[in-house]
């Protein structure tokens, strides 16, 4: 029987390799790539990368973050998003327990992986990993059921009118893709919780965006990717919205409870 700690140590290193597919999903999807030929090479010399340098997190860190062959500065986003799959993957059953709902969690944590990836390097949110994980979670839910069990469909639909509102009265303030991909996480979090998520994706968004103008990082006027606020309002919401929104209700209206 594996321990605890064993078992905790395989799901860590699950979500560091399955990282490093993420991040080649996130940068050739968007370029119409296939995500299985060629194999991984510089982006700069185009040297294949052999195993040894394909060690999620630890061949980064062996490498000083450099090219074996160029000696290029290899982006530290790739360890960062490894790091942080395995991270996730190994803390959800934690939070969710070891029960069917943690499928969905491991799904919703692979598309914000992607999310970020790709809103990142390329300011956009693919249609095709909107769909396709659109499908995932649609057959998910119908396996793994909530209470009620029209939840996930309320979520799709609010994950999309919420959105569109603000895009029609914006005038393009908000992507479509952004659109499409909070309509997805309704699917997974459900009508309160997908609200919950835009609304702390919008907070997190607008501090993090004063912050940057304030500091010179971010230009008045020009964009940038709103994804992996909406990434980080999803998690959130996810893992700890339940637990905000009763604390919300108890101190605020204590009277419906």
């Amino acid at each position: 029987m594996l321990t605890p700690f064993i078992l905790h140590t395989y799901i860590f290193i699950l979500g560091a390799v399955l990282g490093s597919f993420y991040n080649v999903v996130g940068l050739r999807v968007p370029l119409k790539k296939s995500i299985t030929y060629p194999g991984s090479a510089c982006s700069v010399c185009n040297n294949k990368l052999s195993v040894l340098e394909l060690i999620p997190i630890l061949s980064y860190l062996f490498q000083n973050g450099k090219c074996r062959n160029c000696k290029t500065s290899i982006s530290p986003l790739y360890p960062t998003i490894e790091f942080l799959t395995a991270i996730l993957f190994t803390i959800s059953p934690l939070l969710v327990g070891w029960s069917k709902e943690l499928v969905i969690s491991w799904t919703l944590i692979s598309l914000c992986m992607i999310v970020i990836v790709s809103d990142l390097k390329y300011m956009i949110i693919p249609d095709k990993v909107n769909v396709f994980f659109l499908f995932l979670f649609l057959g998910e839910r119908l396996i793994i059921p909530t209470d009620p069990l029209w939840d996930p469909f309320a979520g799709l639909v609010i994950g999309t009118f919420v959105p569109l509102v603000v895009i029609l009265v914006s005038r393009g303030g908000m992507g479509g893709g952004d659109m499409k991909l909070l309509a997805v996480f309704g699917l997974a979090l459900g009508w309160k919780l997908v609200l919950l998520s835009f609304f702390l994706a919008t907070l997190i968004g607008t501090v993090i965006g004063i912050i940057g103008m304030m500091m010179g990082f971010i230009k008045t006027g020009k964009p940038f990717p709103f994804g992996p606020f909406l990434v980080l309002g999803a998690l959130i919401s996810y893992f700890f919205g339940q637990n905000l929104i009763q604390l919300y209700v108890t101190n605020f209206f204590p009277y419906i409870v």
